[in-house]
């Protein structure tokens, strides 16, 4: 009886913090990124299609392929690479969504010997749809 008792108190708790993941809306669009690079708060705007990103960040505007892994994971990378940092691939997943935002972690495909290949999070706001 108190594994019954137990068991039923476990999915009664899962059962109510059910993570929203509504990631399909956030395929295509226009979106808008901040982070805190050292102790400035920039910003960059982003277009999404099904296969393309183009990025402007601090005046400069780079393309981006883009490949959905599935509906809420995707891989991106720099159509016109400038330096051997800009070839690697970059893995997105989706983490949670509300109605204009998402939340997501990323990191570089290829994990470099003798480095660290850190998990990074930020969260993106949905400007407009396509």
């Amino acid at each position: 009886m108190r594994y019954l008792s137990t068991l039923l108190l476990l999915l009664l708790i899962s059962s109510c913090y059910n993570v929203e993941r509504s990631c399909e809306d956030f395929k295509t669009g226009a979106f808008s990124f901040q982070q805190l690079v050292g102790t400035e708060l920039v910003t960059s705007t982003f277009v999404r299609t099904d296969s393309i990103a183009i990025e402007t960040y601090k005046g400069i505007t780079d393309t981006f392929s883009v490949r959905w892994i599935n509906n809420c994971e995707y891989i991106m990378r720099k159509q016109n690479p400038k330096n051997t940092y800009d070839e690697q691939a970059v893995h997105f997943k989706i983490l949670s969504t509300t109605q204009n935002t998402y939340l997501f972690e990323f990191q570089m495909v290829v994990k470099k010997q003798n480095q660290a290949n850190p998990v990074k999070k930020g969260s993106v706001t949905k400007i407009t749809a396509p």
